[in-house]
Order: C-alpha cells, then structure tokens, then sequence
C-alpha cells in the first residue's frame, strides 16, 4: 500500500461530492431561470414553483440512490460500506421527503390553492397526465423501500426479505422516467438540459447493468465456485471453503467482503454478505458464518460441490486503505473474520497488533495463533461486555476505562491505521475511543454489521 491510494480514494470521494453539489445547483439555477423565484410572488404560483423545483432536486437525488446501489468500484473503494450506507441512507430519505413535496405541492397548485379540491385534482392528474400511472406505481414502489428502512421495521424484518424489498427502489426509479420526461419542462425546454438529463439517467442505467448485472455473470461464469468443506470453528459458527477456477484472477484482498448465494437450499435466490476470513491464496476462498438467521442458519448444512455465486469483491476494509505500516485491528466474534484475513496480508511487510474480543469459545484460535508465530501481536480480551458503554470483556471490569486499557495495550494507537468490525453499537463504542484517543477520521476504518 502507497499513500497515493489513500490520496486518491479522497480525491474521489470530494469529486463525487462536488459533481452532486454541481448538479443541484444546476437544476436550481435552471428553475430560478425559468421563473422560479418570481412565482413564488402568488400563493397557487408558489405552490406550483415549490413543485416544481423539489420535483428536480429529489430527481437528481434519486439517480445519486442508484449509482450508490449499482456497487460501482471506484465509488466502493473510495467511500467503503459503512460510509456509503451512510450516504446513502441520507441521500434516500431526502430525496423521498422531496419527492413527496413535490406531489403535494404540484397538485395543491394545480387545484387553485385549496386542499378541499387536492384529492379530486390528484386523481385528475392521474387520469390524464402522460405516464403517471407509471409514476405512481414507482412511488409505491419507493414507499415500500422507504418503511422498510426505517430502523423499527428493519428490526422486525430478515435481512433476506430486507434486501429483496430494497431492490423495488430500482422499480421506482425506472418507473419515474417516462414522467418526468414527459411533464417536466425543466428536463427537456432546451438541448444543455436534455443532455443533462439523459446523461445522468444513462450513466446510472449502465451503472446498474455492468456493475450489477454483467460483471457478477462474468466472473461467475470464469470461476464456477463450489463449496469444498464445511469446518466447524465453534458452537453455531462454521467456516466455508470454496474452490473455483483461476481464483487468482479474482481481484479480492483479505478484508474485503462478497455477497454469496448457495444454490439448490432453500431461499438461495437472496444474497447474503460475508467477508474473506482467511487470505485469498488464488485456489481457495474462505468465510467464517455464525448462524443468526435463515441463510447463516442453512450454512452448516451445505454439501461438498454445492454451487456458489458470488458479487464483490467490495469493501475498505482492505490493505488498499491505510496509510502506513503500523496497523491496529479490533474486531468482536465473528466480526474478526475480515480483521485475520487482513492481517494475514499485512503481517510479512508491517508492524500489526489484533485486538480480539469474544465472549464465548474463540473461532479463530487457531488463525491467531499463527499469525501470533510469524510476529503479529495478539490481544485475546474474553468475556462477555461489561456494560452497555463499553466495549471491552467482563475480564476487565472495575481495572481501567476502555480508552484508558487502549491506550495502556497499543501506546501509540494515535499514530496507527485502526480497522474496526462488529455489531454496529460495539463498533461505535470503539470508533469514539479511537478518537479520543487521538487518531486521524481518515486512519479509522470501519466495517458494522448493521444493515
């Protein structure tokens, strides 16, 4: 790893900022021209005015939602999943937010100010603009994403059904087109503004098609994985092998993750994330699952030669971050998995310590012991959490603070690339400990189990 990949994963991560913040004024700049700012003088005008421009802004965040879901490389190195999760979840809700203004206030307009006369006007609308049928149907489908994410439904639901449902906001998108084509005069009233937006709505379709459709189909046709073992590493925790053709052409690095389906078990159309738990060594791949729901929970279960597909490689949790060679990896449970097979690159060329927490018998044991014999130092810290504000084992209750224990093990945690995974809430425990302990935002690297 040089300093110039860290250098230009943040040169893209300001580019793909700037370009957003580009195209929002853009458009803004195009309703004022058109006479946004002085239709606002009127109270139907204001209405329609309003309309008008959230109707252009949610447009230019809802193409931003899917080229954050298309898993584009550059975007996905640069950015990482946690925070592209992130973004991505304040980019969705804002754009729905604005897209619903946008309906009101359009037909609050259109019906003459009054909300006696809004529903009648709606179904008017419906009725007789072209293609809003098609947009309705896609507003549906961007309601149904929309309650899905939010954090109470989530927790009611499987991650399996979760992820099917977040696919309908593609649905929503292509649905919303013919629309906007057809009735927004801010998107076609002249050659720059055509342009404009069929660029962005090409880029974002091709985005979708290569990143997640024909690169997937590529490299699954080329590796034609199968399942070659099932260990069991601990209670409820197995680790699968998987062997396939010329997986040294596979560009995956230890750290990274990829969304894997099992075929002929139950549910095998739904995809499920896991991360490399052992080094790619270009014959085998291998993933450490704990059994938490109806894909984790059919793992143990798997037949030697079951057929396996994968997309990905994804993921900042990989030598590719960092800007130095001195390197902290603090992981819990399963969650270390990523954190070994990181380790097991960085070991031969950098100074590396693994902090590894496990409240149960450890299904890495043996991973960490042998990177403990080739010099990188391990920190086992067992039991369960000693409260719900820190991170640290009940081995170590009434001793130190967490901040105090991480500064007394790893003394010079502020000059370290630090690589954190686990639940979300133990993993932002130990983000905020990492800070105030002194380390650069940019030396943190996160990976949360939250979805």
């Amino acid at each position: 790893m040089t300093p110039s990949r860290a250098t230009l994963d943040l040169a893209v991560r300001r580019a793909a900022a700037t370009v957003l913040g580009g195209s929002l004024a853009l458009v803004t700049w195009w309703w004022i021209d058109g006479g946004g700012l002085g239709d606002l003088a009127g109270w139907t005008s204001a209405l329609t005015s309003l309309g008008r421009w959230t109707g252009l802004v949610a447009s230019v965040l809802l193409l931003a939602q899917v080229l954050l879901m298309a898993r584009v490389p550059v975007l996905e190195r640069a950015f990482g999943q946690d925070r592209l999760a992130h973004v991505h979840r304040t980019v969705g809700f804002t754009s729905f937010n604005l897209m619903l203004a946008h309906v009101v206030l359009i037909t609050w307009g259109y019906a003459a100010g009054s909300l006696l006369r809004w529903p009648a006007e709606l179904w008017d609308l419906t009725r007789t603009y072209p293609a809003m049928l098609l947009a309705d149907a896609g507003f549906v489908a961007l309601v149904l994403v929309v309650v899905t994410s939010v954090r109470a439904a989530r927790r009611r639901l499987r991650y399996e059904s979760w992820h099917l449902m977040h696919l309908y906001a593609y649905l929503g998108a292509g649905l919303a087109l013919p629309h906007q084509l057809w009735t927004g005069q801010e998107l076609v009233s002249s050659t720059g503004r055509a342009v404009f937006w069929w660029t962005a709505w090409g880029a974002a379709t091709g985005a979708v098609l290569v990143w997640r459709v024909a690169l997937p189909v590529s490299r699954n046709l080329r590796h034609r994985l199968r399942v070659e073992e099932v260990v069991e590493e601990a209670p409820g925790v197995v680790s699968v092998v998987v062997t396939g053709r010329r997986l040294d052409r596979l560009p995956v690095q230890g750290g990274q993750w990829m969304s894997w389906r099992f075929l002929g078990r139950d549910g095998w159309t739904r995809a499920n994330p896991y991360s490399l738990s052992a080094a790619p060594d270009g014959r085998r791949l291998r993933i450490t699952v704990q059994s938490v729901g109806d894909g984790s929970g059919s793992t143990a279960t798997l037949s030697r030669g079951t057929r396996v597909l994968v997309e990905g490689p994804y993921g900042r949790l990989s030598p590719r971050s960092r800007h130095g060679d001195k390197v902290a990896l603090i992981g819990a449970g399963v969650g270390s998995a990523p954190l070994v097979a990181l380790a097991e690159e960085l070991a031969p060329a950098g100074d590396v310590v693994v902090l590894h927490r496990s409240s149960g018998p450890g299904a890495f044991t043996a991973d960490l012991e042998r990177l403990a014999a080739r010099g990188v130092r391990v920190l086992h810290l067992p039991g369960r959490r000693r409260g719900p504000h820190s991170w640290l084992g009940d081995a170590h209750a009434g001793r130190y603070s967490d901040l105090v224990a991480l500064r007394h093990w790893v003394p010079d945690i502020a000059g370290r690339d630090v690589y954190v995974c686990g639940p979300t809430p133990w993993a932002d425990l130990v983000v905020a400990d990492l800070r105030r302990a002194g380390v650069p935002e940019t030396h943190i690297h996160v990976e949360a189990f939250g979805w």
